[in-house]
């Protein structure tokens, strides 16, 4: 009898990724592939063309999910092909090398990697927003918040990151993460590690056509750890809302154009202006202290939107403090005090000028300014954040690089033996 199956025309073919061995394609042809696609897609592959799937995982265990699949598919009626590497790979036995959770048996491993997995995906989609990151000494730990759901502590790296506590608002666990970990802490989402980094590059090289060969993509950014003031600019909007949620004690409204945000202390006497428009070297923050509600202005700063969020983060977090006014509430900022509370940069061959108005630090791509008479403990902590502080950059490949020369090479799918997955052994 004919075989009357709703996707009997479908077919699909699953092979290692020729680049990341641990990676699998699948390569689907026929004209009623709804069925095969849900499928491919309950099991983690991602569209990669129109007639290509791909599964990439930070726990290298594609070929695992790769046999669940094509068990399912099978059942649905629709034929599978499985290639003879990938078969290897499926019916290798393995152990992971030095697990830290020596007390899990292989089933129990690949539960906690299908939740640090999960954790993965809801950052990538936007699900779970990262507010803050700090490495703890042994590994990175985090605080986020899903959607319309519970805010998060996460701990580890990888296949062994977990969801450590959970809270009712972001106040409440950022708070508490601030209270853990300190002067540690660095603003928004840790840098990719290595594992992410090669996912990321198995789905920017992706597989599609009959051939299944790996079609040209653009050179694909990569994160690396840099210095404060040489890092991006990062989240502006996302700092300002960590800041408000952090500090109650602070009010805010937006003008009647909707362009500026403007955010007062309780006591009226600290105010802080953020502008949504500025864009680049337009100054994006505007801080200032006054000795009483009615008196003017003691001093005031500026930050352009160019300025790494990280710097302007310390600004802010000062300006929350006592020091916004300086111990005596009258603060003065006589050039030899300014002097000293900017030694660091100096050390470090930095140049600061101060005219009689200001005080600017210079860089090329961002600028900060504070009046001369800010309090010299604002400074000196901002002139540390700049010299020990670290952040984040995205880094491009040039046009001729080994990385891009790599990307753009077809290669069929099959094309070599795979690579032993890294931590495991068979």
């Amino acid at each position: 009898m004919p075989d009357t199956a709703p996707d009997a025309v479908a077919h699909v073919r699953l092979a290692l990724h020729p680049q990341h061995p641990s990676a699998v394609v699948a390569t689907l042809t026929g004209s009623k592939l709804h069925t095969a696609r849900a499928t491919l897609t309950s099991e983690g592959f991602r569209p990669a063309g129109d007639d290509t799937m791909l599964l990439v995982r930070i726990d290298h265990e594609e070929p695992y999910y790769a046999n669940i699949v094509a068990n399912l598919l099978r059942d649905a009626g629709i034929p599978v092909d499985i290639t003879d590497q990938l078969q290897e790979e499926i019916a290798a036995e393995w152990t992971w090398a030095h697990h830290p959770m020596t007390w899990l048996d292989r089933d129990e491993i690949r539960l906690v990697s299908a939740e640090a997995q999960k954790i993965h995906d809801d950052i990538a989609a936007g699900y779970l927003t990262i507010h803050q990151h700090a490495h703890d000494g042994h590994t990175t730990v985090a605080v986020g918040t899903y959607q319309r759901a519970d805010s998060v502590h996460l701990h580890g790296e990888n296949h062994l990151r977990v969801v450590s506590g959970t809270y009712d608002t972001p106040k409440e666990a950022i708070a508490d993460f601030e209270r853990l970990y300190g002067d540690a802490i660095r603003t928004g989402l840790a840098p990719a590690t290595e594992t992410e980094q090669q996912a990321a590059q198995a789905l920017a090289a992706l597989s599609t056509g009959p051939a299944a060969r790996i079609a040209p993509v653009e050179p694909q950014a990569t994160t690396e750890r840099v210095p404060v003031y040489a890092a991006d600019p990062g989240d502006h909007e996302a700092l300002l809302d960590e800041f408000l949620d952090k500090h109650g004690e602070w009010e805010k409204y937006r003008t009647w154009e909707d362009s500026t945000t403007v955010a007062n202390h309780e006591s009226l006497t600290l105010r802080a202006v953020f502008d949504h428009d500025a864009e680049g070297r337009d100054t994006k923050w505007t801080v200032a202290a006054y000795e009483t509600p009615v008196s003017d202005r003691l001093w005031h700063g500026t930050a352009t939107a160019s300025t790494p969020t990280a710097i302007v983060s310390a600004l802010l977090d000062t300006v929350a403090t006592e020091n916004a006014w300086g111990s005596d509430r009258s603060p003065t900022a006589p050039e030899a005090a300014i002097t000293e509370a900017t030694r660091p940069l100096a050390d470090a061959d930095w140049k600061h000028t101060i005219d009689g108005r200001y005080i600017a630090v210079h860089q090329p791509a961002w600028a900060l300014q504070l009046s001369a008479k800010a309090p010299t403990a604002l400074v000196q902590y901002l002139a540390f954040e700049m010299i020990e502080g670290q952040g984040t950059r995205l880094v491009r490949p040039a046009a001729d690089s080994p990385a891009l020369r790599t990307a753009q090479t077809p290669a069929p799918v099959a094309a070599s033996p795979p690579a032993a997955l890294p931590g495991r052994s068979r």
